[in-house]
């Protein structure tokens, strides 16, 4: 890394003292609107010659070793018409030219633009035309049109994405049915580290909606792009400094029908430019306090000597407070004409208490398959099994709170510099970024008794239950355990990138650069157990603790699932575990030691491609990207049976050289023509590499990672066509396919044999597939009509097969996270003060994760949400605001095997917010 820094130094020092040593021109500029707010995307073209460009992030372009003389200069944007201005380039210097581009220019269009919601379609629309490659982009304005708190939410509105939920709130991103791992998530280009402790996922919900200028979906990534995303690389732009004082912010409040606590919530953005324009600055901050839960039903299903039965059945309740705290700083500087500096960085910081209820009943399966069971009527049974009431919380001080404390926090910084040499234009950057999570104290207590009397209900297995038969024996159900643990896992970033951009003729631009990224991951779990030496004194039954009875009538699942009492979780969090006079603590190293590991990831690479106007209506952009990985991995060998560790390491380095080819069509202003050859990759998550085990030779079970797994690669083809329309619309439709080879799926032999582990072993481990190809078509329409009224509609269909899944070669099996059917419609009205908007979101069922045969394969349900908002102006800069979400109160659900077996249901209702926002502005 010193190395690198010390050539960029070079390189930047070089470049400096050249100054304007050839004797060419520069021209540029920036455009942006009467509120002065940039307008990035804009077309910029040079007339009666083959230069254009488009604006960047900030509204700037620039055209360098332009031949000295008069130009007449043409802005365009959608929905704003266009701007011409003239002006005289001479050798040697740089001339500034920026465009305003006025409300009165909207004018000529069928309808006049109200308000920033549709000025930010503009904006994202705009960008999208004149895009390099295949994307598709939300702006802040448009994201506001829609009531989503989390950036995972407003991006189940794009085209051809999915979202997996936890805890109600959009979380893991599938794009195009390519499950969260095989996605990437970058900050102003830069990989987000991810706070999961076995893989690479980002979590979407840590990320406020309202921190985000821009949201960037590449689904055919250029050379000069980061080359994990066989799926497709979402790229969140923070705010960049504006063109005068700004102040916005909001304000609200709201209730969740669940829990009936209110929700907080407060933003405000800050910014301004100072030092003659020189220095720019802005501020983001916001905050959120969301007390809310779930109730939750979960089964094991099995195929029994008797049929189809229950093997476990869990009743859980969920309290949970969540608050996400965010902020972002971002500083840019003009060192000198045509030379800026910029810093930025981003803090976000969630922090969730949680107590969770369970009530489990399990080891039906013995009494099934013994036929120790009674039917009393069609479908339902009295038995036998084990039932287990379990509490979980936290040490109960003033920062956990007597509830499982999982505290996140992803942070960035980033410096870096724009320079350009009247020819050559450098672009670098350093960036520091850290993701972790703590979760101290975390404490569970369990009543848990076998043979115990239970009546289990599967008449409608969409709806089963097991529960015991009398409720009042819940409260003699004895004492099985007392735990704590303490878990933090951390992901860290060192990354560099340096840029080029040199023009080699009118038609044509040469971009190469270099990029450097370093990772270090490391999970540092442990577990201790607890045994009161005076158990009849702590309660030998849940009865003789303070406990609590969670049942609900109103349960969302359904009022017959009665959880129960509990150990009330303020008695769980004061108990001193620490007292050796009270307890035997003993270390249960099961629990956590093949679980920690460390990883170190290198990854350097360099590109090359070339960006060239091949007429006036057809571009295309040819290039090369070559990555190296390198990793070394340490983890443990743990034999259960004997309770001994063993570490071990492992290492891997791989290169990938990754073609790509873009073409661009125009056959006229509005209309755009893609087609794309892209080759990408998908790294196995990091403790699938891990070359840990953990073995029991009594038990016959071995479970271990695979060092020896290749990366996931894919070979994609995009066609794309899109017709924009002036007054702000779109329609599109277009396809696409990806062939992937070495795909990683999880799976378990039986009556395995290892020369170091046993024979006749349950072996599970991560394996590479043979191929996989995913092949769909997607369209999407927006338009305005009767003046007022919008009309927001897309849809996307995907198929997938997969070849080589041990024991499964002669079944036609789906790459899981294919949904066949997603599909976002939104309906509005706006005028100049009122905006009402109703949206829905659809994804249908696919496969989630594949077990040893058909029978145990999960699949994730098909899922609608319909949300509605609505705001009110009261004067320009200040609008009342309400929205409401999941109104269809829509379950988290799995099945197993078949859709009429439910796995998992977990419910969270509907949620409701009020407030205001205000925007100020010079």
């Amino acid at each position: 890394m010193n190395k690198q820094l010390r050539v960029v130094t070079s390189l930047l020092l070089f470049f400096l003292l050249m100054g304007n040593s050839w004797a060419q021109g520069v021209l540029k500029g920036r455009v942006i609107d009467a509120e002065n707010l940039s307008l990035p995307g804009a077309n910029v073209l040079l007339k009666g010659t083959n230069y254009g460009t488009i604006t960047d992030q900030k509204g700037d372009f620039y055209f360098a070793n332009l031949p000295a003389g008069p130009y007449e200069v043409t802005v365009s944007y959608l929905g704003y018409g266009q701007l011409t201005k003239n002006v005289e380039i001479r050798d040697g210097q740089t001339s500034t030219l920026n465009f305003k581009m006025d409300e009165s220019e909207l004018e000529a269009a069928e309808f006049i633009v109200f308000g920033d919601r549709l000025k930010g379609q503009a904006k994202a629309l705009t960008q999208q035309k004149n895009n390099a490659n295949i994307t598709n982009i939300v702006s802040s304005d448009q994201i506001g049109r829609f009531p989503d708190a989390n950036v995972g939410d407003a991006l189940k509105r794009i085209p051809g994405i999915t979202m997996q939920n936890d805890q109600g709130e959009a979380r893991n991103i599938i794009i195009r049915g390519m499950a969260p791992q095989l996605n990437s998530v970058t900050l102003n280009g830069e990989r987000i580290p991810s706070a999961e402790g076995d893989n690479r996922n980002i979590q979407m919900d840590l990320i406020p909606s309202d921190m985000i200028q821009t949201i960037e979906v590449n689904k055919a990534v250029l050379p000069n792009m980061d080359a994990d995303a066989i799926g497709g690389s979402v790229n969140l732009v923070t705010r960049q400094a504006p063109n005068s004082l700004r102040v916005s912010g909001t304000a609200a409040s709201g209730i969740n029908l669940l829990s009936n606590k209110p929700i907080w919530t407060g933003a405000v953005i800050l910014g301004d430019r100072f030092l003659n324009d020189k220095l720019g600055v802005i501020f983001s901050g916001s905050y959120n306090n969301h007390n809310f839960g779930s109730d939750n039903v979960e089964a094991v299903w099995y195929d029994s000597d008797n049929g189809v039965v229950l093997e476990e059945f869990d009743i859980r309740e969920y309290r949970v407070q969540r608050v996400r705290r965010s902020a972002t700083l971002a500083l840019d500087y003009e060192i000198a004409p045509n030379h800026t500096l910029f810093l930025s960085g981003m803090y976000n910081h969630r922090d969730d208490w949680e107590n969770r209820f369970r009530m489990r009943v399990s080891r039906l399966d013995d009494s099934f398959d013994d036929g120790d069971f009674s039917q009393i009527s069609p479908n339902v049974y009295e038995t036998t099994g084990r039932v287990e009431f379990q509490t979980k919380g936290g040490l109960d001080n003033g920062r956990i709170k007597a509830a499982r404390l999982e505290d996140q926090r992803v942070y960035n910084i980033t410096g870096g510099g724009k320079h350009l040499f009247n020819k050559l234009q450098m672009d670098w950057n350093l960036t520091y970024a850290k993701a972790s999570e703590e979760r101290p104290n975390e404490r569970y207590a369990s009543y848990r008794s076998s043979g115990q009397d239970v009546r289990v209900d599967l008449s409608n297995p969409r709806f089963p239950l097991a529960i015991l038969r009398n409720p009042a024996d819940n409260l003699g159900i004895g004492f099985n355990g007392l735990s704590e643990q303490y878990g933090y896992t951390f992901d860290q970033d060192l990354n560099s990138r340096l840029d080029f951009k040199l023009p080699y003729s009118d038609k044509g631009i040469l971009q190469f650069g270099l990029r450097y990224r370093g990772k270090k991951k490391e999970r540092d779990n442990n577990f201790f157990e607890y045994e009161p030496l005076d158990e009849d004194a702590f309660g030998a039954t849940l009865g003789a603790v303070p406990n609590i009875d969670y049942s609900d009538p109103n349960y969302l699942a359904g009022s017959q699932y009665a959880v129960g009492r509990f150990m009330d979780p303020k008695f769980l969090g004061g108990l001193d575990l620490t007292n050796g006079g009270l307890f035997e603590e003993s270390d249960v190293l099961e629990e956590y030691a093949p679980g920690n590991y460390n990883a170190t990831e290198n990854i350097t690479a360099a590109y090359v491609m070339a960006d060239h106007q091949l007429n006036s209506k057809l571009s295309a952009i040819a290039g090369l990207r070559i990555e190296h990985t390198a990793i070394d991995y340490t983890g443990n060998i743990f034999d259960i049976d004997n309770e001994t560790i063993a570490p071990v390491s492992g290492d891997q380095s791989y290169t990938n050289f990754l073609p790509g080819l873009h073409f661009k069509y125009d056959p006229t202003a509005n209309t755009v023509i893609r087609l794309a050859w892209t080759n990408t990759i998908a790294r196995p998550n990091y403790f699938d590499l891990v070359p840990y085990a953990a073995f029991s030779i009594e038990d016959e079970e071995l479970e271990r990672g695979n060092p020896n797994l290749k990366a996931a690669t894919a070979m994609n083809f995009d066609l794309m066509a899109e017709q924009y329309y002036e007054n702000l619309g779109l329609l599109s439709f277009g396809g696409f396919y990806k062939d992937i080879d070495n795909f990683v799926y999880t799976i378990t032999t039986q009556g395995f044999s290892d020369p170091q582990f046993g024979e006749d072993l349950q072996y599970s481990r991560p394996e590479n597939g043979g191929t996989a190809s995913v092949y769909g078509l997607e369209a999407s329409f927006q338009r305005q009509f009767f003046k007022n009224f919008g009309l927001y509609l897309n849809y996307t269909f995907t198929q997938s097969s997969t070849t080589g899944i041990e024991d499964r070669e002669n079944e036609d099996l789906q790459l899981p996270g294919t949904a066949e059917h997603m599909f976002n419609a939104s309906l509005s009205y706006e005028n100049k003060r009122l905006v009402v908007r109703l949206s829905l979101n659809y994804a249908s069922d696919y496969l989630d994760e594949l077990g040893g045969e058909g029978f145990e394969d999960r699949f994730y349900d098909e899922q609608t949400f319909l949300d509605v908002n609505a705001s009110y102006a009261i004067t320009p800069k200040w609008r009342i605001f309400a929205e409401g979400n999941n109104l269809t109160n829509q379950p988290l659900r799995y099945y197993q095997g078949i859709q009429a077996r439910t796995m998992q249901a977990e419910y969270y209702n509907a949620r409701f917010n009020f407030g205001l926002k205000f925007d100020l502005f010079e």
